[in-house]
């Protein structure tokens, strides 16, 4: 089937892009999701339809516009992943209001305190977070407009069913424009406090636009997404959903059989997975030989790919299949692309050698360049400001597709744009260097490179070495003490457990191949920690202040 949308509307709302697919497919699958194992555990599964979906869309718009949520209206969304998500979702977008996301991942006092710093006027959630929202007002003043998705109790206001009523005419969706204000996300916060990205109607469009064109995403696709919100992109493209039977908040935990199971039981041609979980299934799947032919797209991002998580899941591919690692950040989504073939190929073999992960070229329409290391603002770009050619410096870019502001952050805004003319470039707060190919070579956080009395250390660089042992999981890197320079150490996470007669042999190896590489030869202190912390969305960047500090701490 070879279907195009049109972007019907004037304005720049992406949910025109559901209701031309719903016009033209109405009964194709939109979404299928698990409902419940029968007594030999297959899994039994129920769907929704394009046309299904758009008029449950078209509900909850007219329902929530009802409410008193129409445009502009910040709301707090705090919904299970799931088909009534999407209606959600669609509904606020298609009336105009202002989504807000946080991952419940981040810690409830974090998360409260995102939620706080927004000044939402609505709250649509399921009762335990009503429940939260009652039991912590200070954080919600400012909502005036609650809706509960499932039974209302005690705190009032609205239910979802009870403001949704099926009509036969089409919501007239918000006629929105490039820079009005469409959703704001937050960060992990893995690297500092959670900020609130503001996402334009125009960014959102060219998302999806980038994510089609890259990926070649269209109708004729099925896509697993673990990580729920993208999965809003594969209804613009004309893609069906597919839903797994797994934890979202856990990827790095879950069961490969019940990623395995949907992709074979309806067809998958592509995923999206954290490279934690994308390695966890690989492995699995190699080991006992698992081959999936539908499979033609593996997309992973989150935090850097080694190569041998690429290597182990193009095992089960077949013929043209292939892994793709876009890099990019809630800030900025994609920027830049390199394809498994071209890691296994060549770039995997230089990675392991401390080149740094490449992460291929930009993607159309990004400008990206690599500028000089700088811990403070750069209120404007200036000549000078860019790095030599293969030199490390901080990677900084600008498109469509990349948010020029937070959310009433100004001081992380000052940090992390820089303006240049009527354009804002984006600080992606990540250092490496570009190739005379084009390619990005990362060599990972600014903040985390280690300052020591021989020069800076970088951690990708540094980690790949020790990576490179077979009883090493992963490796990070630290700094000792509190001084201007510090001592690099490397904390150790073993690939499987290990007594202390072994731990004391794996720290001599490793030592060992410190000593004979130059980007190692200064780490003399070796940790082992039974298990990072790590981020709950994609269960793969390391909480290195929390990692350092248990180090000091280790070594007082």
């Amino acid at each position: 089937m070879n279907v195009r949308a049109r972007n019907t509307s004037t304005g720049f709302n992406i949910t025109s892009r559901i209701r031309e697919m719903a016009r033209m497919m109405p009964h194709r699958r939109a979404a299928v999701y698990p409902v419940r194992r029968d007594r030999r555990g297959r899994m039994a599964y129920a769907h929704v339809t394009f046309g299904e979906l758009e008029r449950m869309g078209d509900a909850c718009a007219r329902g929530f516009t009802r409410a008193g949520i129409g445009r502009g209206v910040a709301t707090i969304v705090m919904v299970r992943p799931g088909v009534e998500f999407f209606g959600i979702m669609l509904g606020l977008l298609r009336a105009g209001a202002v989504p807000v996301l946080v991952d419940p991942g981040m810690g409830v006092r974090r998360m409260l305190h995102c939620l706080g710093e927004t000044g939402a006027r609505a709250f649509v959630g399921i009762p335990a977070a009503h429940v939260l929202r009652v039991l912590a007002p200070g954080y919600f003043r400012s909502v005036e407009i609650a809706v509960t998705v499932g039974k209302r109790l005690f705190w009032g206001g609205h239910s979802l069913s009870g403001i949704m009523k099926d009509e036969n005419e089409p919501f007239p969706i918000a006629d929105t424009k490039k820079d009005e204000l469409a959703m704001i996300a937050f960060t992990t916060g893995s690297t500092g406090p959670a900020k609130g990205v503001e996402f334009t109607w125009g960014m959102m469009e060219a998302q999806v636009k980038s994510l089609g064109s890259a990926y070649g995403v269209g109708p004729d696709d099925i896509g697993l997404h673990t990580f729920p919100a993208f999965a809003l992109f594969d209804g613009c493209l004309g893609a069906t959903t597919v839903i797994p039977d797994m934890d979202p908040t856990r990827p790095a935990k879950v069961d490969p059989e019940k990623i395995i199971e949907p992709i074979r039981d309806h067809g998958v041609t592509y995923m999206f997975g954290s490279p934690a979980l994308v390695g966890r299934v690989g492995r699995y799947g190699r080991a006992l030989g698992i081959r999936l032919p539908s499979l033609k797209r593996v997309i992973t991002a989150g935090a850097p790919v080694h190569p041998h998580v690429v290597e182990d899941f193009t095992a089960m591919l077949e013929g043209d299949g292939d892994i793709y690692t876009p890099y990019g950040a809630t800030e900025a989504l994609p920027i830049a692309s390199i394809s498994g073939r071209e890691i296994l190929g060549e770039t995997g073999r230089l990675s392991r050698e401390g080149k740094g992960n490449c992460v291929g070229r930009p993607v159309e329409g990004i400008d990206a360049r690599i500028i000089a290391i700088n811990d403070g603002s750069i209120p404007r770009w200036w000549k000078g400001i860019e790095v030599k050619a293969g030199e490390i410096g901080e990677i900084a870019v600008s498109g469509p597709q990349v948010s020029r502001r937070y959310h009433n952050r100004p001081d992380a805004d000052a940090l992390a744009k820089i303006r240049r003319g009527n354009d804002i470039v984006h600080r992606m707060g990540d250092l490496a260097w570009m190739d005379d190919r084009g390619r990005i070579w990362m060599c990972g956080r600014m903040k985390h490179r280690v300052r020591t009395a021989h020069g800076e250390l970088y951690t990708v660089p540094c980690e790949a070495i020790f990576n490179n042992h077979p009883g090493v999981s992963r490796s990070a890197l630290v700094g000792i003490g509190d001084g201007e320079t510090r001592r690099p150490a490397i904390c150790i996470e073993l690939a499987s457990r290990a007594s202390w007669l072994k731990k004391r042999r794996i720290r001599r190896e490793l030592l060992e191949m410190a000593r004979e590489n130059d980007l190692t030869r200064d780490i003399e202190i070796i940790l082992f920690h039974p298990s990072f912390p790590v981020d709950v969305r994609h269960n793969a960047k390391i909480f290195r202040e929390q990692l350092k500090a248990w180090a000091n701490r280790k070594l007082k």
